[in-house]
């Protein structure tokens, strides 16, 4: 049966980029950086404390997925205190962290415009 999520793919125009900005500003560490092909690379991140990886990587023909809305949602303890750290960091946010029913979130955008929730657990 399954037993998790073992990655998931953030799809970048500039791995370069990528990888200082999640590991630079969001923290994430490098697990694999190695050749894929002659375009890419394959870049395995960490999130500190969690099982899922992190992959910054981008299939070919699907370019079409890099910016907009992504499916992944991140969590953290305190969304407050993580957005005042990462908005420091110069990571930018969408809009201050609001409270609704389901919980305390807001949401951030990486270099290519890939849009994530920052949510409480």
């Amino acid at each position: 049966m399954i037993k998790g999520v073992k990655f998931i793919s953030i799809p970048v125009t500039d791995q370069d980029r990528a990888l200082s900005f999640y590991a630079d500003k969001l923290g994430f560490r490098i697990l694999t950086d190695k050749p894929f092909s002659d375009k890419q690379r394959w870049i395995e991140l960490s999130i500190p404390g969690a099982e899922t990886l992190v992959v910054l990587f981008t299939p070919d023909g699907h370019e079409n997925r890099i910016g907009g809305f992504s499916p992944a949602t991140f969590y953290c303890d305190n969304v407050q205190r993580t957005y005042d750290e990462l908005l420091a960091l110069g990571v930018e946010f969408l809009a201050s962290p609001k409270k609704a029913p389901w919980g305390h979130f807001t949401m951030f955008r990486d270099p290519d415009g890939n849009q994530f929730v920052l949510s409480s657990k």
